[in-house]
């Protein structure tokens, strides 16, 4: 502190004391050296009050980047949460009932179509087989003598050796032994059949799941084992997408009538998102709407298709479904980067005319590419903060200018 000497007297910026060196002075004197020292104190408090006005009025400016909110007619996004599941599920079956001997596959992997999965015991059926032949062979003897019998009786009956309902009796025997060997072939082709079938493989490729069926059980229909396996085919992976009816109307144009069963051009865009938030690289595609949407429901179920090709894409796997419905609409759009989201609300800082900021807070629709949909609060036109948000106080002055990239 820098120290003043008057009339013996010494003063500092805030005080003044009696030097131990002065001599003593008259009582006027102390009076007229008191006043000159408060009036110091004083002077120095204002030039020190002066200082602080110039340092505060010396903060400059904030400087920040705006881009405009924009108006735009876009098809709104919708997001689905899913599960994946099998176009087509192939239920394996036996035709026969028998024994079975072997299981050859690894539940839960791939199979190809016609790959062996499961053989019967199929010696009570050979025996069949062998008992039909043998029916066969006889029937086709007893043809050929009815056969011979009937040739015989046509001439003889031509020269009235026999009478006419003796022909008549030898031409049904004939006729009935040619039934006879219709029906031992069909029960032996039958046979024959039913010991192709105790071999049991696959209708199509995809991936098994055993029921459970061991080796010697007793399986075949009307058992405990009428179902031995399930065969998911995983070439086309299925999602179903549930539209509220209110926005389904919505995107139809406000059509009249009910939920229509023809909504291809409904979807467009539709992409997958894994669990682990990655994009899955291939597009689906609509395939049909479900007929068993109703009132109950609240929504309409759409099913779409995704390719898999090289099996990423497991049955029963939790998904997230974007697709763009419906037509396009008006929405005010702002760059992410402008929003301010704190706990379930979210808000931007607007900068009008006089480029004074202010905090305003806004109802968020969904991501729109780099771009929020801004459902309610903003206007298009309107000038957002996109860069330097974080020191900002609700109606200070900025300077702005627009951000190279909007």
């Amino acid at each position: 502190m820098k120290m003043y000497s008057l009339g013996g007297v010494v003063f500092g910026s805030r005080f003044a004391t009696l030097s131990p060196s002065t001599k003593p002075i008259s009582t006027n004197v102390m009076k007229r050296n008191i006043l000159l020292s408060a009036a110091l104190a004083l002077l120095f408090a204002a030039c020190d009050s002066k200082g602080e006005k110039s340092a505060a009025s010396s903060e400059p400016t904030p400087r920040v980047e705006i881009a405009r909110a924009v108006g735009e007619r876009v098809v709104l996004p919708m997001r689905f949460q899913t599960l994946l599941y099998s176009n087509y599920d192939a239920t394996i079956q036996p035709r026969v009932n028998g024994y079975l001997l072997t299981k050859q596959f690894t539940k839960g992997m791939p199979v190809k179509k016609g790959q062996v999965l499961f053989t019967l015991d199929a010696a009570p059926i050979k025996l069949n087989v062998l008992s039909n032949r043998a029916a066969l062979a006889s029937a086709q003897m007893a043809l050929s003598e009815a056969e011979n019998n009937y040739r015989r009786a046509v001439p003889l009956a031509r020269i009235s050796a026999i009478s006419q309902s003796a022909l008549d009796q030898y031409q049904a025997a004939y006729a009935s032994a040619k039934a006879q060997v219709e029906l031992a072939q069909s029960q032996l082709d039958e046979s024959l059949l039913q010991v192709d079938y105790t071999t049991i493989t696959s209708p199509i490729s995809g991936i098994i799941d055993d029921e459970g069926a061991t080796v010697g059980d007793w399986v075949g229909v009307g058992t405990s084992y009428s179902v031995l396996a399930t065969v998911s085919n995983v070439d086309e992976i299925g999602v179903h997408i549930s539209i509220p009816f209110a926005r389904y109307f919505s995107s139809r144009g406000g059509k009249g009538g009910g939920p229509s069963y023809d909504n291809k051009e409904l979807l467009s865009n539709i992409r997958l998102y894994l669990s682990d938030g990655t994009l899955y690289p291939y597009k689906g595609t609509y395939s049909y709407t479900k007929r068993d949407a109703g009132d109950q429901t609240g929504t309409i179920i759409i099913v779409a298709s995704f390719p898999n090709p090289e099996r990423l894409l497991k049955v029963g796997q939790s998904a997230v479904v974007v697709a763009d419905v419906g037509s396009p609409e008006g929405v005010v759009l702002v760059p992410q980067q402008a929003v301010v989201q704190q706990l379930n609300k979210a808000g931007v800082w607007v900068v009008d005319q006089q480029s004074v900021v202010r905090f305003r807070t806004v109802t968020l629709g969904n991501k729109f590419g780099h771009y929020w949909i801004v459902e309610e609060g903003l206007t298009s036109g309107e000038m957002v903060v996109v860069s330097g948000l974080q020191r900002l106080r609700s109606g200070e002055k900025v300077v702005a200018e627009l951000a190279k990239e909007q």
